[in-house]
């Protein structure tokens, strides 16, 4: 009789864990967004753009969908921190048309100016204590007022390790701001500090995608807004400036590079040394954000000094991920091996090690023109709606669920788990981007709908629990970020009012001391001692452009995006231009090809480049010829071999000699 005991004890203690997280979350078990929350928010009453066409996938309520909870693959990214409900998240926020209005169908001038300038005494709280307590090291600890560098005693804590390299990082990543609130003068000032304080010859082990979202887009954003002749924010040219900042950020992307030698795929390896290179106990797996989010910052690089190498390895590496996608669902997952190509973390998801991976295939596409940015991201984005959408297929009519986007298994698109992440908030920003704005509107209210319940985002989200499965917020700028774009698209008060709520909890719940701290728990609102660069650069930013219309970047003909760190860069014709183009032509070949290949022009262009580090260059080159041959099926396209040395080139010769019947080939 004793197991019987057992068992009933295990049971009484079921039901006392259900009450406890019942009594903490004001839940009971639940299958729906059925939040204990009253909001005072219509989503039917938002002024829609006219015509928009919303998602039309037809799927069963997300509710329905049986799903597997095993625990998803380990993600290497620092970043990453039933029966149908009866009411949706979507039912809080009904109230009258009449109290609707009185609420949100207007922002009286008097409070932009208020909030406007309360987003800007925010950042230069921030920003001040940060120069006056932690410059030169990297991050501000605002509770302790001191500095905080890389963690030398353990390496393994890539936490820190990963983002701060000694090179001042809150400083560069926080240039552009300072630009966009009319600071000239600091903007000046700070500008001059980075020259002549900050050197990249560090022994310091950084992740490739966190310094090149954080320091090399921050220069190079700096660099073009410095010496644009259009001065879209008036007469800011620095006296005696000479491209310092360009300089920097071709130093800085050279010690970079060796990330994507010695790999079989062309996916560079996760981390670097700026000073030696990869590290000898180097892992060979990486997330898909942070190996194919490169493309944007390296081809502005390329494009500005006209040297193809930085552009043509993040291409390289977008391209190795892109081939890798599920045959099944064109889904892509979140964890490969560099050196295999196997996917080590199936899932596939909109959030952590995969978020800036779209957003940056339809950015670079605005950038370059490319048009084959523009299919990976048409693509990819029909695979989304087709296998991560759930729920009914309006937003905001029809049965079932309102819509959500779930972490699936790439390769069947059956649901791992049931939690979203605070990251997955950019994409409402980025469906504006895309036109799909009905649905960006929706799936912002989802988000928003968190917020307004903890005052903060948790870092993870549980859908069928309704409760947080990560509990800290690190002032993370992706729900400010959509709800500046979604603003910026429809014009409706509502998003000012959501920004003067999310201010507002800032104000309340991170400001400490010396700036704002990281929540260490959405609930309790207790802290830790960490400000990131980000809410600097990225979360201060979004939320001061928010209420201020009359801003340059707003007034200026000139039409600009942000980075996924929240770096602006404009959309210039420049950067659709290849100067490479001109010192390697790609000219029609001069015997007619063989009758199964098209006349499409044919090259392959090899660039010897003095060794930074060593590449796998045998590796390199036998990929690069199995593609000729599969391209000679169509021909077209141009090959690009990179030499580590001159003296690899007798090397090269031989393997050519098989390609020079079937088109030009350019030394």
């Amino acid at each position: 009789m004793q197991w019987r005991s057992i068992v009933v004890g295990l049971l009484v203690l079921r039901v006392l864990l259900n009450c406890a997280v019942w009594l903490v979350f004001g839940l009971g078990p639940s299958w729906g967004f059925d939040f204990p929350i009253k909001f005072t928010f219509n989503l039917h009453k938002i002024e829609l753009l006219k015509d928009g066409d919303g998602a039309t996938v037809k799927t069963n309520a997300w509710s329905q969908h049986m799903y597997d909870n095993r625990n998803p693959q380990a993600n290497t990214c620092s970043k990453i921190s039933g029966n149908s409900p009866k009411k949706s998240y979507l039912s809080f926020f009904q109230e009258g048309r009449d109290e609707y209005e009185r609420k949100y169908s207007s922002f009286p001038d008097a409070l932009k100016v208020k909030m406007r300038g309360m987003a800007r005494d925010m950042f230069y709280f921030g920003y001040d204590n940060y120069m006056k307590f932690a410059f030169p090291e990297d991050e501000l600890n605002p509770i302790a007022c001191e500095g905080r560098g890389p963690d030398v005693l353990n390496p393994s804590n890539i936490n820190i390790n990963d983002v701060l390299g000694n090179y001042s990082l809150t400083l560069i990543d926080a240039l552009d701001t300072l630009l966009i609130l009319g600071n000239v003068t600091e903007f000046h000032r700070a500008v001059r500090l980075v020259i002549e304080t900050v050197s990249f010859d560090k022994d310091s082990t950084v992740q490739v995608f966190e310094a090149n979202i954080r320091i090399l887009g921050s220069l190079i954003s700096a660099h073009i807004l410095l010496t644009d002749p259009r001065n879209p924010f008036g007469d800011i040219a620095l006296k005696d400036y000479d491209n310092e900042l360009l300089h920097m950020a071709h130093d800085l992307a050279v010690r970079l590079l060796p990330a994507f030698e010695n790999t079989s795929t062309g996916i560079p390896y996760p981390r670097v040394n700026l000073k030696k290179g990869v590290p000898p106990d180097s892992i060979n797996e990486t997330c898909t954000a942070g190996a194919g989010s490169l493309l944007v910052e390296f081809g502005i690089l390329s494009r500005l000094i006209g040297d193809s190498t930085f552009e043509w390895v993040a291409r390289r590496a977008v391209k190795a991920l892109w081939n890798l996608r599920s045959n099944e669902t064109g889904l892509l997952g979140n964890v490969v091996n560099i050196q295999t190509g196997q996917w080590v973390g199936r899932q596939s998801g909109l959030g952590a090690g995969m978020d800036s991976f779209y957003e940056y295939l339809l950015k670079s596409y605005i950038l370059f023109g490319e048009k084959e940015d523009n299919r990976m991201f048409s693509a990819a984005y029909e695979s989304i709606q087709s296998h991560l959408r759930r729920g009914r297929e309006a937003c905001n009519e029809g049965e079932g669920d309102p819509p959500l986007y779930v972490n699936v298994n790439m390769f069947n698109g059956q649901i791992m788990n049931t939690w979203i992440d605070s990251l997955q908030a950019f994409f409402p920003g980025l469906q504006v981007l895309n036109g799909d704005v009905e649905n960006a509107i929706c799936l912002h209210a989802f988000y928003y709908a968190i917020w307004k319940r903890f005052g903060a985002l948790p870092e993870r989200y549980n859908w069928q629990l309704q409760a947080p499965d990560i509990l800290f917020y690190p002032l993370r700028p992706e729900l400010v970020e959509s709800t500046y774009l979604l603003y910026q698209a429809t014009k409706n008060p509502f998003y000012l009012h959501v920004g003067m709520d999310i201010l507002e909890s800032l104000e309340k719940n991170a400001k400490v001391r010396c700036g704002y701290a990281t929540l260490h728990h959405v609930v309790d609102k207790s802290k830790e001692d960490r400000m990131e660069s980000f809410f600097l650069s990225e979360t201060c930013k979004y939320l001061y452009l928010l209420f201020d219309e009359d801003n340059p970047l707003h007034k200026s003909e000139s039409k600009y995006i942000f980075t996924t760190e929240g770096h602006i860069v404009p959309v210039d014709q420049r950067f659709r231009e290849k100067s490479w183009e001109d010192q390697f032509p790609c000219e029609e070949p001069i015997n007619k090809p063989p009758a199964n290949i098209s006349n499409t022009k044919c090259c392959l262009t090899i660039i010897i480049r003095e060794a930074h580090a060593q590449m796998s260059f045998l590796d390199l080159l036998q990929e690069d010829v199995l593609l000729v041959e599969e391209e000679y099926n169509g021909c077209g396209g141009e090959v690009t071999v990179i030499t580590d040395t001159v003296e690899q080139v007798e090397t090269l010769m031989h393997s050519v000699l098989w390609l020079e019947g079937h088109g030009e080939t350019v030394y």
